[in-house]
């Protein structure tokens, strides 16, 4: 496990728009006895209430920081952290609890980039789908997983979650689910990382899941895809259950 986080934090880190961009900025502990010696760091992604951070020094959950950029400072707590002996170590998100965030500015000028999925073999528009039959995707491994999951569809989001994942797509249970065919954008919530794609429903299960094919990832967010698969290692579907193929017009299922 690599660490705890708060739920309701969590979940504002999901849901909020997160932009992956690189700004150095200077961070330091708040403590009882003020603030400790500064510390440089550099932005992984940042959204409206804190950022991941990359830094070479060691924090825990639960602590104060001072982040400071140029003459703007926000007094932030750290609410995840990667363990100091996994690819992620020296990475850190942080939520501001006083004070606007240092990257507001950026923000207004920014929005997610999304970088195309590459995939093996025969391109779009052939029956690629995500637990479809084409042999070079089925050699992929599949993983069970128990995360979080928001489809986001326009302006409507659902709330979800995602049951199996692999490189290349995921089984999600949501609230509403939506016709093969439908394009939308999913956010993932596993082991306390944000991962966000741009996805295609390719078949639906027992009218209450769908099995879902990434088509975009969000800059930035390739990494974290394959560390939550290497830590699924030891959970990998070897077979999926039967399910109800729907060729309907596309609509939200009702």
């Amino acid at each position: 496990m690599e660490s705890t986080s708060n739920p309701a934090t969590a979940d504002g880190l999901l849901t909020s728009k997160v932009v992956h961009l690189a700004l150095p900025v200077r961070w330091s502990l708040v403590g009882q006895e003020g603030r400790g010696q500064a510390e440089m760091a550099c932005t992984y992604d940042i959204h409206p209430h804190g950022a991941r951070l990359l830094s070479a020094r060691h924090v825990n959950v639960g602590e104060l920081v001072m982040v400071e950029r140029g003459r703007n400072k926000a007094i932030c707590q750290v609410v995840w952290a990667g363990h100091p002996d996994s690819p992620l170590r020296g990475q850190f998100s942080v939520q501001c609890v006083e004070g606007r965030t240092p990257w507001e500015e950026e923000l207004r000028h920014m929005e997610e980039q999304y970088q195309p999925i590459i995939l093996d073999g025969p391109r779009r528009g052939s029956a690629r789908g995500f637990g479809g039959a084409e042999a070079n995707r089925r050699r992929r491994p599949r993983f069970y997983v128990d995360g979080g999951a928001e489809v986001i569809v326009g302006v409507q989001r659902a709330e979800g979650q995602v049951q199996q994942i692999s490189e290349y797509g995921a089984r999600i249970a949501a609230t509403e689910v939506l016709r093969p065919g439908r394009d939308f954008r999913l956010m993932l919530n596993m082991f306390d990382i944000s991962v966000a794609v741009k996805a295609q429903v390719k078949y639906l299960v027992d009218k209450v899941g769908m099995g879902v094919e990434f088509q975009e990832i969000r800059r930035g967010d390739r990494p974290l895809l394959n560390y939550v698969l290497s830590k699924l290692r030891t959970k990998r579907v070897e077979e999926f259950a039967e399910v109800e193929v729907v060729r309907e017009p596309l609509a939200v299922a009702g």
